[in-house]
């Protein structure tokens, strides 16, 4: 198997070759002599959802570009439910040692990843309705920082209570930022390191609890902070150092169940390129006994999205999860190569320091794509521009399928534009 990481380095010493290209809908450089036009091919976008960044309206026109186009990625709302619901139960059983300073106000401090990214802001949501720091606009929590608020004043969020064993707590969003970096890539776990110190410097025993959007983050706090001081970090991906660090004092985190994510993200395009029904492999079985249940995975027919179900991950049984790179069981067969041709597949990973998808989500891919016979080159972006990754999509023409992992959600025509 051909398994290309192409470093930021190389892309740039390549891109002057590759815009040199052709990238129309001919013949020539195409795998197996594939007349297909790109237009045509078999597209998944995954981890990023086509959509608005600030209204996180679906972008149909990128769901719909072809007949086999999908989206793949996990349950946002579901999960973000979970982690509040995570967080809001850890504080109800251990409100005797949680209180630091024993003033009655549980304060929590939160690193938002991304303002615009859709995960970002249902995770936001989900703390914040779980705790009942919520503050609604237009019938939605509002999702936007709060900035400093130890003095409970922000117009973002609200003092929320939570009554425990006869009495009352005030529960307090002291402050919340998006973590984003001098050079504008958001989900910065150095910024969040960063953060919590400063934070902590000026809020001392006030914070009770940490809160993250992803693991990331989140770890890079407890690191900084939390895990001396002995206060719980939650966050969001199960990655593995954090789902250890459980045993260490963090507080848990949410399994975006990645194994049937990645499993998902190629089997569409495995399906799509063998011309059977999309559900092969998926919730019906194949010709080697992969599928799955219908507990790990929902299908939205109209919005042409898979959604992987998300588990919360607390000190009960992170046991379970402490392996993040190991693939779903009933859908590890091997496909036989005589009735599944190879196939060759460009897939991209917006951000190559990303942790979850460059720890996570990447082996789990390199793990699939053998089992399902595709041939997937990987492309690490720099989490800031669309046209570091672009720039590498010169000859769509040698590939047979694409799978896309947007910087923004709102930039589906950077890509489909090169496609058409």
């Amino acid at each position: 198997m051909n398994k290309r990481f192409l470093t930021i380095a190389a892309a740039l010493s390549m891109g002057v070759a590759l815009t040199a290209c052709s990238s129309g809908g001919g013949d020539e450089g195409k795998t197996g002599g594939s007349s297909v036009a790109n237009a045509d091919k078999p597209l998944v976008w995954y981890n990023r959802q086509p959509s608005n960044s600030s209204t996180g309206e679906l972008d149909m026109d990128a769901l719909n570009f072809n007949k086999d186009t999908y989206y793949v990625g996990f349950d946002a709302n579901q999960g973000a439910e979970l982690q509040g619901q995570m967080i809001k139960e850890y504080i109800e059983k251990n409100i005797d040692t949680l209180d630091r300073n024993g003033d009655g106000v549980i304060g929590y401090v939160l690193a938002i990843g991304d303002v615009g990214h859709n995960d970002s802001i249902a995770r936001t949501r989900g703390v914040r309705k779980a705790l009942g720091t919520g503050v609604e606009k237009d019938g939605e929590i509002v999702s936007d920082p709060a900035g400093i608020n130890n003095d409970g004043k922000s117009k973002n969020v609200q003092d929320g209570s939570l009554e425990i064993n006869g009495k009352t707590y005030t529960v307090r969003e002291l402050a919340s930022q998006e973590m984003k970096n001098s050079s504008g890539a958001t989900w910065d776990a150095a910024t969040a390191g960063n953060t919590i110190g400063t934070w902590t410097a000026s809020f001392g025993d006030e914070v009770d609890v940490v809160a993250s959007n992803n693991d990331g983050m989140g770890m890079s706090m407890f690191n900084a902070w939390s895990k001396e001081n002995k206060v719980p970090t939650f966050g969001y991906d199960a990655n593995s150092d954090a789902v250890a660090a459980i045993a260490e004092g963090y507080g848990g985190t949410i399994s975006q169940h990645a194994d049937v994510q990645a499993y998902l993200t190629l089997r569409v395009l495995r399906n799509a390129l063998d011309g059977v029904d999309i559900d092969t492999g998926i919730g019906t079985e194949d010709d080697a006994g992969n599928v799955l249940s219908s507990d790990v995975f929902t299908y939205n027919k109209d919005q042409r999205s898979y959604y992987a179900l998300n588990v919360a991950v607390t000190a009960d049984n992170y046991k379970d999860f402490l392996d993040s790179t190991v693939t779903y069981a009933p859908v590890s067969n091997q496909l036989d190569e005589k009735d599944h041709a190879k196939k060759s597949v460009w897939l991209n990973i917006y951000n190559a320091s990303d942790n979850f998808l460059s720890s996570t989500y990447q082996p789990l891919l390199e793990k699939y794509d053998d089992l399902l016979n595709l041939d997937v080159e990987y492309i690490g972006g720099d989490g800031q521009t669309e046209s570091n990754i672009t720039n590498r999509l010169g000859n769509p023409d040698k590939y047979d399928a694409f799978a896309i992992n947007m910087v923004k959600t709102d930039n589906a025509a950077s890509y489909t534009g090169i496609l058409k």
